[in-house]
C-alpha cells in the first residue's frame, strides 16, 4: 500500500521519541492553538442548554421492529435505518420520515405488519401521521432514506434503499406519493442491499442525479436457520457473521436525463473502479473547492471512498492519497456515518466518520490542498471509543457561531450485556461542543436527559422542527420508539436560517453553497442530500451567529451557473427564502 508522507513519517519516528515525532508530523494549521485543552473550559453549563426527548408528547409512538431482540443471526437484523427531516408539503416546517423494518420468518397480519412512517408537522410541537393517506407505508427490510426534487417540479420526492429492491416516491404535491420506479428507470430485477443515497447534480445541468450504496450481497436463502449451530466468534462470544467473508456489492451512479428518466453511469463514470465495498453512506460537497461536487462514502470493514469529480462526467477516488479513507494509523475501520461541515471556518470542508468499537471515530481536517489530516485525537473527539458509533451530525446547538458534533450510538450484538466487556447494547449520546479554536470537548454530560439516555440507535438527522432557531435530533432506536431531541435554549443566541429554491440549478438547490459573514468570521455551509447514517436533514442551511444581531453579508453560490448572489445587513432570528435570481422572496420570523 502506498502512504502518503504524513503516515510514512508517522509510522517511522517513534524511535525519535513522541514530542518529536508529534511536532514533524503535526501539520503547520495545528500549531495556531495549544495542543491540549483544559478539562473544564467549556461553557456548555453557561449555555444552559438541555436536549429533551419529547417524542411521544410530539405523537411519535409506533415503535421500530428491526431483527430479533435477544439474539441476531443475521447482519440484515443488526444494520438498522436511517430517518429524515423533510418539508414535503411546501408548508415551511420540517416534517417526519420513519423507516422500519422487518423480523426473520414474521407473518404479519396485514393490519398488524410493521411499516415505514410519515408524520405532518401539525406546528405546535406535534405531528399528525398521515403514512395512510401519503400511500408510503410499505413492509420490508427499508434501510436509507434521501430527499432531492428530481422533476424540478418543485415538490421534494423520497429515495428508499432496502434490502430488496429500491423505491423511488415521486411527490404529487397533494399529501400523497407515487411509486414511480420502474417508470424513471431504477428498478434492478435482483436483489440487492441497499444502503445509503445521495442525490446531487454532478454533471451541473440543472438535473438531480442519484449516488446509492449497496451494501452486501445478501440472498434470502443465505440467512441462517434458527437451528443452525454455525456461528462467528467476537471477543469469544458466538454471534452472527458478517460483513468480512460475505461478499460486497458496488456502488451505483443514476444520470438524470432529464426527461424524468434516469440511465445507470455507474461503469462509465468510474464508480466501479474501486471494486466491491461494503458502503454504507454517502454525501456529496465540493471538498476541493473547484466548483463541482465530489462523493465521500463511509466504508464498512474496509478503506472509505472519496470521489473526486473530474469535470467530465467521470470520477477518481483519492481517498487514500488523500487521506481519508483510512485512520492516520493506516489502518481499515468499519465506516458507518458522515457528517460534513467546515469546522474551523477556514473555508474547507472536513469530514467527520464514525466507527465500530475499540475504534475511535475519524475527524478529517481538510488542508486545503486536496489532502485531510486525521486529527481525532488532536482534536479531542478521539476520547470515546467504546460505542458502535451510527449517525452523526455537525449542527451549532448553542448558536455560537461554531458547529458541535452530535453522535448517535448503539451496539449491534445484544448478547455484549451478558458479559464484562465494559460495552453495552444500549447507549447514551455524545456531544462534542466545538472550542473555537479547532479543538473540540466532551460535554456530553451537560446537555440533559435526551443525550444521556440509552438506546441501540441508528440513524438520526438534524434540523428545527419548530422553526424556533434552536436545531434538534431525530433518532431511530432500534426495536424501540424514536427519538425526538428538543433543543432548550439553543437560540438564546442570535442565529439565520436559509432555504434556498433554484431555478436554472436544481429546484432543491443541493449544491448551492452559501457562506455567512459576521465580522471576521465566515461560516459556510451547502446544501446536501443524503447524511448521518443513511439519512436525509433538514435541506435549510442554519448558523448560529452568537450575539451579533445582524449578518454583515450572505453570499448564496448557485451550483449550475456559479452565480454569487449577496445579500448585506441582514437582521439576525429569521428564516430567509432566497430563490436563485430573485434574491429574497420571504422571511419567517418566530414569536419571541
Amino acid at each position: 500500500m502506498l502512504l502518503p508522507r504524513r503516515r510514512f513519517l508517522g509510522s517511522s519516528l517513534f524511535v525519535l521519541g513522541g514530542a518529536l515525532a508529534d511536532a514533524l508530523t503535526t501539520p503547520l494549521w495545528k500549531w495556531r492553538h495549544p495542543v491540549f485543552v483544559e478539562a473544564g473550559k467549556s461553557d456548555a453549563a453557561e449555555s444552559g442548554v438541555q436536549f429533551l426527548d419529547v417524542a411521544q408528547q410530539a405523537g411519535l409512538t409506533i415503535p421500530n421492529v428491526w431483527g430479533g431482540i435477544e439474539h441476531k443471526r443475521s447482519i440484515i437484523e443488526t444494520k438498522g435505518s436511517g430517518v429524515a427531516f423533510f418539508d414535503f408539503d411546501n408548508d415551511g416546517w420540517i416534517d417526519i420520515y420513519l423507516t422500519n423494518g422487518n423480523r426473520l420468518d414474521a407473518h404479519w397480519d396485514p393490519d398488524k405488519a410493521p411499516t415505514s412512517h410519515l408524520y405532518k408537522n401539525n406546528r405546535d410541537g406535534t405531528f399528525a401521521d398521515v403514512t395512510e393517506k401519503s400511500g408510503l407505508a410499505r413492509t420490508g427490510w427499508q434501510t436509507g432514506v434521501c430527499i432531492g426534487d428530481y422533476d424540478n417540479d418543485g415538490w421534494d420526492d423520497l429515495f428508499c434503499c432496502f434490502w430488496g429492491h429500491n423505491i423511488l416516491f415521486h411527490n404529487n404535491g397533494n399529501g400523497t406519493f407515487a411509486d414511480v420506479t420502474k417508470k424513471v428507470g431504477l428498478y434492478q430485477e435482483q436483489l440487492r442491499w441497499g444502503a445509503g443515497c445521495t442525490f446531487l447534480d454532478y454533471d451541473r445541468d440543472g438535473h438531480l442525479d442519484l449516488f446509492v450504496c449497496n451494501y452486501i450481497k445478501l440472498q434470502p436463502d443465505q440467512i441462517p436457520s434458527p437451528t443452525d449451530t454455525s456461528y462467528c466468534q467476537w471477543k469469544g462470544i458466538p454471534i452472527m457473521c458478517g460483513p468480512r467473508g460475505m461478499p460486497a456489492d458496488t456502488n451505483i451512479l443514476y444520470h438524470n436525463n432529464g426527461d424524468g428518466s434516469f440511465t445507470d453511469v455507474s461503469e462509465k463514470a468510474g464508480i466501479l473502479k474501486p471494486g466491491p465495498r461494503y458502503s454504507i453512506t454517502a454525501v456529496s460537497y465540493d471538498f476541493d473547492n473547484d466548483g463541482w461536487p465530489d462523493i465521500y462514502i463511509a466504508v464498512d470493514s474496509e478503506p472509505s471512498i472519496l470521489f473526486k469529480n473530474n469535470h467530465n462526467g467521470t470520477f477518481t477516488d483519492i481517498g487514500v492519497m488523500a487521506g481519508c479513507a483510512y485512520n492516520d494509523d493506516g489502518h481499515e475501520q468499519a465506516g458507518m456515518g458522515v457528517a460534513v461541515a467546515d469546522y474551523d471556518c477556514d473555508g474547507w470542508f472536513d469530514i467527520f466518520k464514525t466507527n465500530f468499537a475499540d475504534d475511535t471515530c475519524n475527524l478529517y481536517h481538510n488542508n486545503g490542498d486536496g489532502t485531510f489530516s486525521d486529527v481525532s485525537f488532536a482534536a479531542g473527539v478521539g476520547v470515546n471509543n467504546r460505542y458502535v458509533a451510527w449517525g452523526c451530525g455537525f449542527i451549532d446547538y448553542d448558536n455560537d457561531g461554531w458547529a458541535d458534533i452530535v453522535q448517535i450510538n448503539g451496539h449491534v450484538y445484544p448478547e455484549v450485556d451478558k458479559y464484562n466487556f465494559g460495552e453495552t447494547f444500549k447507549n447514551p449520546r455524545l456531544v462534542y461542543k466545538n472550542l473555537g479554536n479547532g479543538h473540540f470537548q466532551d460535554v456530553s454530560a451537560e446537555l440533559g436527559p435526551g443525550i444521556s439516555e440509552r438506546f441501540s440507535s441508528r440513524g438520526a438527522a438534524f434540523g428545527d422542527y419548530a422553526n424556533n432557531g434552536a436545531m434538534d435530533v431525530l433518532v431511530l432506536n432500534l426495536n424501540d420508539i424514536p427519538s425526538l431531541l428538543r433543543n432548550e435554549g439553543g437560540n438564546r443566541q442570535n442565529w439565520i436560517k436559509l432555504k434556498l429554491i433554484g431555478t436554472k440549478c436544481n429546484r432543491t438547490a443541493i449544491g448551492a453553497r452559501a457562506r455567512v459573514i459576521t465580522g471576521k468570521h465566515i461560516q459556510m455551509d451547502e446544501v446536501h442530500s443524503g447524511t448521518s447514517v443513511m439519512s436525509q436533514s433538514d435541506l435549510r442551511l442554519h448558523f448560529g451567529i452568537g450575539k451579533t444581531e445582524n449578518v454583515d453579508l450572505i453570499e448564496v453560490k448557485w451550483p449550475t451557473t456559479q452565480k454569487i448572489e449577496k445579500f448585506a445587513q441582514v437582521k439576525a432570528n429569521q428564516i430567509l427564502t432566497i430563490r436563485e435570481g430573485a434574491g429574497i422572496v420571504g422571511s419567517y420570523k418566530p414569536r419571541p
